[in-house]
């Protein structure tokens, strides 16, 4: 299994093992509609996959891991990793750096950091180059999230970890996936997503911001009971064209039901199938932690 190099919140490669069994096993397009981190479409083996989301920054980013050779993605992180003198314990260790592995690295990164951040903010043209510096943000922010405020300006504090090995593999085997691919990346509203170029041979993953749960791509309003209900109306309009596709969500979760899909699950008994899943997000930074509560996820598919 090839893990995003992102650790992007609601990532499904822990559940992986037991989603991709009940996924098609003849696959023309595989669409990844709102593919976040790719741990699902980096691992599905499809004559074309679309990868989709609304975040244009992610987008641009796998693009230019796609499309920029290796060896200069990997010659630019060191460069920048450098030239803001951030920590690199692999080569260094942590007595370099004055700083203990249970306290972490933010203490030595924080200035440089903070330069690294104001630079790429005021940076002008989005080229490569910026969205290996975006990544390099990433790595070096607050448990390696991406967040951009009103401005667009990305507004995370330092972390407390840096550029360590085991984040260099998973970038270095995700390029490589990505590159062996026929693979392209839109930015698109799922309401705005042509499905008129899909068939019974294709696929679509669904994997949408879930309405009951409290992760930061949810904040503000950012997916509401109206757009829940223009998600399932889509999956509808799927099935009636007889195009396949595998929904995850989640039923019920610390104390929250999501009725609009409960009623929908019921409304159509007979014509999805629901596959309850044997995992918990209990111990993600993301969720409140209510141990007492069971996280009810499912992947509800329409073959």
């Amino acid at each position: 299994m090839i893990q995003s190099p992102l650790n992007y919140t609601g990532g499904k490669f822990k559940l992986l093992p037991q989603i991709l069994p009940y996924f098609p096993k003849n696959i023309n397009t595989f669409v990844d509609l709102f593919c976040g981190g790719c741990n699902v479409g980096i691992n599905i083996n499809a004559n074309k996959i679309i990868y989709n989301d609304l975040n244009k920054n992610l987008c641009y980013l796998y693009n230019t891991f796609k499309n920029l050779d290796k060896e200069s993605t990997f010659e630019w992180i060191y460069e920048i990793i450098e030239k803001y003198n951030l920590s690199l314990v692999s080569k260094n260790g942590y007595d370099y750096y004055g700083c203990e592995s249970s306290k972490g690295l933010g203490s030595y990164n924080r200035e440089g950091f903070l330069k690294l951040r104001d630079d790429f903010n005021n940076y002008i043209n989005k080229d490569y180059y910026y969205y290996i510096l975006l990544y390099v943000i990433i790595v070096y922010s607050f448990n390696n999230q991406i967040r951009f405020n009103s401005k667009g300006e990305f507004n995370l504090p330092v972390g407390k970890r840096d550029f360590n090995l085991k984040m260099k593999n998973k970038l270095s085997d995700f390029i490589d996936a990505l590159k062996s691919q026929n693979c392209i990346f839109m930015c698109k509203d799922f309401r705005e997503f042509d499905i008129s170029m899909l068939s019974f041979d294709d696929f679509v993953y669904v994997d949408p911001p879930y309405l009951i749960t409290c992760a930061t791509y949810n904040e503000q309003g950012g997916w509401s009971e109206d757009t829940e209900k223009e998600l399932l109306s889509f999956l509808d309009k799927l099935n009636e064209k007889n195009i396949r596709f595998a929904l995850s969500n989640v039923i019920r979760s610390k104390g929250k039901e999501n009725h609009l899909l409960i009623e929908w699950i019921n409304k159509n008994l007979d014509i999805y199938r629901v596959i309850y899943l044997n995992y918990s997000y209990s111990n993600s930074n993301y969720q409140i932690k209510d141990k007492s509560s069971v996280t009810e996820e499912v992947l509800i598919i329409n073959y």
